[in-house]
């Protein structure tokens, strides 16, 4: 937990003015039943006026110059928590930026929402207590023994008996609750998984009339975290009536010894009601003490959450500078180059790739080689688990292969930029996801600074237009996060336009096309066929229709490459190729859905 302490810095100012003015407020806290003691026994019982009310003036300035302070503090409180907080938000959205998919697989995204959120909050509120509370309670625990002690340091003894017990009772309560805690957390995070499936997958779950089925797994994890969390709710909740019976026996003790001194003469009216005053204040702040517990092991079990993202390296990274190769110093993808033979390298080469992802030991690609050309069409095909969108993620770099070596223009791609790799790759993945605003807000995610002509174009090669054209408000179209309210195919469509505004030497086409029907599929590729001549297209699918021309067919079955060619050359050479042909007609249409 301490070392988040440094991103405090910027807040120096309110750190350190916020305790102080909580320090003043404590120090006039703590003359209050003194003067109260003074205003009894001079006042009072002698039945001077003029001093009662001279001491009442007095007493009431310092509350109000105490509440004043601690009006001070919790303003800096305020400013230094929330600015924390934020700080703490943007770093970590930063961090998870860098991650590769490797570290969003491994520790999934509902965990990271609630590292960002729910723990962050946490220490912000912890913070705010470190301001608040941090100083104000020792002090006032401290201070109030010392003028106890003042008073009458026979009666003390009492203290020293009751402040052990607290401290015991205190620490066994800190030793179990910290590692309940993180459990607690852990159990958030099933469900939060448990209701992101739901919320994303409503359609598929009413379809197979699984409602009860998933109420079910809902109600048993959301029943795992109520457990938890009542768990070490009851530890948590036994301090508040433990520290009040410790503090009721203490008080009573106090009243019982302090008769007796005030029957003998020993101790005056006030200075009774005044030790009474400092044992309640003392007591209560330690009870304060043990909220504040409470919240900071809540705290340190979310800022070990919060570390364990801050300190996880990303497995992708950017070389050293020593091994950076700049794209500009590449051969150009359009394949302009004053060298004959550079002109001819494969603008992206496969070396006897293999790839596994992490924990698992089986490779999910093996000995995959092949290149692909400036300007040339390429389709990968092959059965549902082949490990088609695997491939044509090592090309952007989504993930780093454990074998071989993926090059973009001779170059292994871990020694170029991810950004300037990416800017150089259009991608439409397999999912279409859009992302809440207008249409137009979605296409310039390819470019940012795209004309309202490269925006047409686009959606007319893409087969967007037509519906987009169709709607009232055009470009300016609202779309709902997830883009709900679009139908499967326009989706696909747009995901297809902003891919294409980018102009992308390198357009994949990850089976982007699943949702559209024959005839649009069709529309589409030949105005990619006609719009893109400079582009190297690579078409990840299953329909045959959809890559029947292609310059180079891929074919993968299991993470391998059983095939490659022409549709000619693969109907005569390839067993698997063949078979989904054969499950097609003509068209790419299965025969039973004829």
């Amino acid at each position: 937990m301490f070392r988040l302490v440094k991103y405090l810095k910027p807040y120096i100012k309110q750190v350190t003015l916020g305790p102080a003015f909580k320090l003043l407020e404590a120090i006039l806290e703590l003359l209050i039943p003194l003067l109260m003691a003074k205003l009894i026994d001079n006042g009072v019982k002698a039945n001077n006026s003029s001093y009662i009310y001279m001491m009442g003036g007095l007493m009431l300035l310092t509350a109000v110059i105490g509440a004043g302070s601690a009006f001070i503090c919790q303003y800096y409180a305020s400013i230094a928590s929330q600015g924390f907080g934020t700080t703490m938000r943007n770093l970590l959205f930063k961090k998870i930026q860098g991650f590769s998919f490797n570290e969003i697989d491994k520790i999934g995204t509902p965990s990271l929402i609630n590292r960002i959120t729910s723990d962050v909050n946490q220490l912000q509120f912890a913070v705010a207590m470190l301001i608040r509370l941090v100083i104000r309670v020792p002090f006032l625990c401290i201070g109030g023994v010392v003028m106890a002690m003042i008073i009458n340091v026979r009666l003390s003894l009492v203290l020293l008996i009751v402040m052990p017990l607290f401290a015991a009772f205190l620490y066994i309560v800190m030793s179990r609750s910290i590692p309940m805690y993180k459990s607690v957390q852990k159990k958030l995070d099933t469900l939060s998984t448990v209701i992101r499936e739901n919320l994303s997958g409503a359609r598929v779950v009413r379809a197979f009339a699984r409602l009860d089925k998933e109420r079910e797994r809902f109600i048993k994890s959301n029943r795992e975290y109520a457990d938890n969390s009542v768990r070490v709710g009851r530890i948590s909740a036994l301090l508040n009536p433990a520290t009040t019976v410790i503090i009721n026996l203490g008080v009573a003790a106090i009243l019982w010894f302090g008769g007796y001194q005030v029957y003998e003469g020993s101790m005056s009216q006030g200075e009774i009601i005044a030790y009474i005053n400092y044992v309640n204040m003392i007591l209560s702040a330690l009870i304060v003490l043990a909220n504040l517990v409470i919240t900071f092991t809540k705290a340190a079990a979310s800022a070990a959450r919060v570390n364990e993202l801050l300190d996880l390296e990303p497995s992708i990274s950017d070389p050293a500078e020593e091994q950076l190769k700049s794209m500009d110093q590449l051969t150009d993808l359009s394949g302009e180059s004053n060298s004959t033979e550079k002109a001819e390298e494969p603008v992206v080469e496969f070396k006897n790739v293999s790839f596994s992802y992490e924990g698992s030991a089986e490779n999910v690609l093996q000995n995959i080689s092949f290149k692909i050309y400036k300007g040339q069409v390429t389709g990968i095909i092959g059965s549902t688990g082949a490990g088609k969108t695997t491939l044509i993620n090592l090309i952007a770099r989504f993930y780093d292969t454990t074998g071989g070596a993926v090059c973009i223009n001779g170059t292994d791609v871990k020694k170029l930029k991810q950004n300037e790799l990416r800017n150089k790759i259009g991608m439409v993945p397999q999912k279409s996801v859009l992302f809440s605003g207008t249409i137009e807000e979605n296409l310039k995610w390819g470019k940012h600074d795209a004309a309202p002509d490269d925006m047409i174009k686009a959606a007319k090669v893409a087969q967007a237009y037509e519906f987009i054209e169709k709607k009232p408000e055009g470009f300016s179209t609202q779309i709902v996060q997830g883009g709900r309210n679009l139908s499967g195919g326009q989706k696909q469509r747009l995901a297809i336009a902003r891919a294409l505004i980018k102009k992308p030497e390198i357009l994949i086409l990850d089976d982007s096309s699943s949702a559209l029907d024959y005839a649009t599929d069709a529309s589409l590729r030949r105005e990619l066929k006609e719009n893109l001549t400079d582009t190297t297209v690579i078409i990840v699918t299953q329909r045959v229709a959809a890559i029947r021309n292609a310059e180079l067919i891929v074919v993968m079955d299991e993470g391998e490459i059983v095939g490659m060619g022409r549709n000619e050359e693969l109907l005569e050479s390839c067993a698997v190729y063949r078979e989904i042909v054969n499950s097609q007609d003509e068209s790419g249409v299965a025969p039973d859905e004829k």
